[in-house]
């Protein structure tokens, strides 16, 4: 059986964080985590906690032309910090383009008001592109 993936939207303040079911059907988003608060020790604690885990998959925020930005090159480094604290597990990227704008709508269809929809978009965005993952690879595109 598969093991369980993460999702990481990781931002300038907050990371979001979201984790798929043990059966690797369903994204839900779980966590946020402040940047300036031990969040490499926490994503060791939940990879401990939900082992075993396959791989923790970044949202890469690319521009609306595909390209990489500056923000990018960020994530990537990011990333790089990750896959060393975490290995051997895999740290895979996928396209964010557009998650933080389905997660806003997503919790306003919820009606979820405005202050809670600012603290819980990251993790939905994360949960999203997180599904988005899975949908692909169940597709065999992915």
């Amino acid at each position: 059986m598969m093991g369980r993936l993460i999702g990481l939207d990781l931002g300038t303040v907050r990371i979001g964080v979201a984790i798929t079911d043990p059966l690797g059907l369903f994204a839900q988003g779980i966590a946020v985590w402040r940047v300036d608060s031990g969040w490499v020790e926490n994503l060791k604690r939940l990879i401990a906690e939900s082992a075993p885990v396959d791989l923790v998959v970044v949202g890469l925020p690319l521009r609306t032309t595909g390209l990489e930005g500056p923000e990018a090159a960020r994530i990537r480094k990011m990333a790089e910090t990750i896959a060393e604290e975490i290995s051997p597990v895999p740290v895979e990227f996928i396209d964010e383009r557009f998650t933080t704008t389905r997660a806003h709508q997503i919790l306003l269809e919820g009606n979820v008001d405005a202050r809670k929809r600012r603290t819980r978009v990251d993790k939905v965005a994360a949960a999203v592109f997180l599904q988005d993952f899975l949908d692909r690879g169940r597709k065999g595109n992915g």
